[in-house]
């Protein structure tokens, strides 16, 4: 089954140049070219990868599905809507753990590395996530949702996210209240020590209000991630996180603090880390 983000390929392409043709054009900011292509290469080799790693994870929801107790009935609106609730707060348990949990973060830090913000770095995606997300998504199966529409509603969920990377939205008024926008996840992306780990929703800004992990937008954001990966070859933003990891557990004494590197929380070295000395009102790197 061809996921719907896939289908919607060109409908970001073409969003994406003209988020650039207005930038350009209002001259609000100079467009860092390489970052935007590299992001573009970054997300076409995503999608070949996540294909050949659902060949394999895929199995594991239908078997899931298979022993499910109920089987959800599709063919009710009440179904459908309790899918979008209860994927979107897969969601946010799932990118919640991607920044609290090193193994998992070493694949999302591909995501936050780019220094700028525009809707190219909502397909700048780890080549290697399809590892591992597809575990948060489990329940729902057990939940007695089949495959299809879950793959359906999950990739309207990613959908939806793709137009909050832009800076060219400002607030929203009442829909700030419910729903994840260009202002709150611009929070998310940004090192500002008090934006650092918040507003983890995917539609939904509610669990954030919720979960005590919601904060509001009011500097200006400096973006990419505390030790910056100074570089835009792919192959290095794919992997560095783990390098980085493999060196902390060489310098780590002891089976615990070793294991700690891998499954204990990224802030451990972001602590320690000086952070990045950035002007949030500086043109970009064309």
């Amino acid at each position: 089954m061809l996921k719907p983000q896939v289908i919607a390929i060109p409908i970001f392409a073409l969003m994406i140049a003209i988020e650039a043709f207005l930038i350009i054009r209002s001259n609000r900011e100079r467009i860092d070219r390489k970052d935007t292509w590299n992001n573009i290469l970054i997300g076409f080799v995503s999608v070949g990868f996540g294909i050949l790693f659902a060949l394999v994870t895929s199995n594991f929801y239908l078997w899931a599905y298979s022993i499910a107790p109920y089987k959800m009935p599709m063919g009710t609106w009440w179904a459908w809507a309790i899918l979008i609730v209860a994927d979107d707060f897969a969601y946010y348990w799932f990118h919640r753990f991607s920044h609290e949990v090193r193994f998992l973060w070493n694949f999302h830090v591909v995501h936050h590395s780019s220094e700028q913000y525009n809707l190219s770095v909502a397909v700048r995606q780890s080549w290697f996530s399809g590892i591992s997300h597809w575990i948060f998504y489990i329940p729902l199966a057990f939940a007695g949702f089949p495959f299809e529409t879950f793959v359906f509603i999950h990739g309207l969920n990613l959908i939806y996210q793709f137009w909050i990377h832009t800076k060219l939205i400002d607030r929203l008024g009442p829909l700030e209240w419910v729903l994840n926008t260009p202002s709150h996840h611009r929070v998310h992306h940004g090192v500002n020590e008090e934006y650092l780990d918040r507003n983890y929703a995917g539609i939904f800004i509610i669990w954030d209000r919720l979960f005590g992990t919601f904060v509001e937008e009011k500097e200006p954001v400096r973006y990419g991630i505390i030790k910056p990966v100074g570089t835009y070859n792919a192959i290095w933003i794919n992997l560095h996180g783990w390098f980085e990891m493999a060196d902390a557990m060489r310098n780590s004494r002891g089976f615990a603090n070793k294991l700690r590197c891998v499954f204990g929380s990224p802030n451990m070295e972001r602590a320690a880390a000086p952070a990045p000395i950035v002007n949030a009102n500086s043109p970009s790197r064309i």
